[in-house]
């Protein structure tokens, strides 16, 4: 999809988002919000969004098309005995019905009380039983499934097979090319015979073929996924742990980041295998370059301690919410007592000079913390380390959902206030976050990456 997206972008045309929903057997019936939200929110520009379970009376009259030509017939076979005929480059008897005899055929598929059982029949192209590859001998184009749909019910129960739909609605779209994974090349030839049994052998689509990309640790299984949320082994979708598009914009990633990689991979057949870590290096860093010139700056602490600095002034804070774009200021109040993570405060060795993030120098003296002065320049030129800190009065407590599913509590300071729900921002020396939700005056993020 991304590809398409992006050359459609490119080059001007239309984006037709499709739902392939004919099996009744496999369906989300969350992907009938969750496919058109994330493709419009990822692409941008999806024009029209299809859902084949809605089609299915243009299916049916391009099927009798097909029967009147004299290109589909009904097989009454057994699976075993096709498979049998497939094999050994003979002719299976059904590919001699006539052409009244397919079309009273056809319509028994339709009838459940007095007509075909499920498995009894299916309308097979005549594509050669004698195909030099195996796979392309007379394919099944539809077949009779009873299971409840859940998007039509009891409605249908002839339903078109993958090859049908798609041939179908590209000559229904016009389309003039397809990027598709190299896996289907086989189909690309079933239906380039389709088209050419139409007589429209001169408007089949252009077609690209892009390699397979093998994500190792990392489950893209939706069939494996669906499982595992069934068995509450992840609350959902959006569960921070997957790789899906619901979770990673709840993270904090952005549409164009995931486009950009897209055109870093390019329009190649060769399989390739990357890692989990690989990938998010690159998506991190592609969205770090996009969220970074937003997102405001603040202070947070968790593993933390309070410590008090002898002799250090009272002072109203005006800090940068970034530090090289103009993303406007914040005010913090600050006299001689701080909050610090334990692991700075672990390291501070005796004499030496530190220096709180914007705000003063001061050495660790034996037991004590003794204020030095105000200025960066005093601390650029001996200073050993800068840290983040909080005051101890005026801080909001927050939640922070990691990638793991751990929940990091501590406080942030006040001027979060400002932040909207679905915000991306930065946490000082933690990472970007995204502002989740705000409950009982306790704000909740969820982290996207450092």
């Amino acid at each position: 999809g991304g590809l398409t997206s992006a050359y459609v972008k490119k080059y001007g045309g239309k984006f037709i988002l499709r739902i392939e929903d004919t099996n009744s057997d496999n369906i989300d019936v969350d992907a009938y919000k969750m496919i058109p939200k994330d493709g419009e929110w990822i692409f941008g520009n999806v024009s029209e969004v299809w859902i084949q379970s809605d089609r299915m009376q243009i299916y049916y009259d391009y099927a009798e098309k097909f029967i009147k030509l004299n290109s589909v017939y009904i097989c009454t076979c057994s699976q075993e005995q096709f498979k049998k005929y497939a094999d050994n480059s003979e002719d299976c008897p059904c590919r001699n019905n006539s052409i009244e005899d397919n079309l009273k055929k056809w319509k028994k598929m339709f009838d459940k009380k007095d007509g075909f059982k499920e498995g009894e029949s299916v309308a097979r192209f005549k594509s050669g039983m004698q195909d030099k590859n195996p796979a392309m001998r007379d394919f099944p184009l539809i077949r009779i499934n009873d299971s409840e749909h859940p998007r039509q019910g009891l409605k249908y129960r002839v339903w078109p097979l993958m090859n049908m739909c798609v041939t179908v609605d590209d000559i229904e779209a016009g389309m003039t090319h397809i990027i598709r994974a190299k896996e289907h090349a086989d189909n690309a030839k079933r239906q380039e015979k389709m088209y050419a049994a139409l007589g429209l052998e001169n408007k089949f689509p252009k077609t690209y073929f892009l390699g397979r990309y093998n994500f190792e640790g990392l489950e893209i299984s939706c069939s494996k996924t669906k499982a595992r949320i069934k068995a509450g082994e992840f609350w959902g979708w959006d569960d921070i742990r997957l790789p899906f598009l619901a979770a990673l914009k709840r993270r904090g990633y952005q549409p164009e980041a995931f486009m950009k990689y897209t055109k870093l991979i390019g329009l190649s057949s060769v399989d390739k295998t990357i890692t989990a870590e690989e990938f998010f290096k690159v998506i991190d860093s592609f969205n770090k370059e996009i969220i970074d010139k937003t997102s405001k700056r603040f202070f947070f602490v968790h593993d933390y301690e309070k410590i008090k600095i002898k002799n250090a002034p009272e002072q109203k804070l005006k800090l940068k919410m970034h530090p090289t774009l103009e993303l406007g200021t914040r005010e913090i109040e600050v006299h001689d007592e701080f909050y610090i993570q334990k692991n700075d405060l672990i390291d501070l060795k005796d004499g030496e000079l530190y220096r709180l993030m914007d705000c003063l120098n001061f050495r660790k003296i034996g037991n004590e913390f003794v204020f030095d002065s105000t200025e960066h320049e005093k601390f650029k030129n001996n200073g050993k380390k800068i840290m983040h800190f909080l005051p101890v009065k005026n801080n909001i407590e927050i939640e922070i959902m990691m990638n793991d599913a751990s929940v990091i509590k501590g406080l942030a300071e006040n001027n979060i206030q400002n932040l909207k729900v679905d915000e991306v921002m930065q946490f000082e020396r933690f990472g970007f976050c995204r502002l989740d939700k705000i409950e009982n005056k306790k704000y909740y993020f969820w982290f996207a990456h450092k």
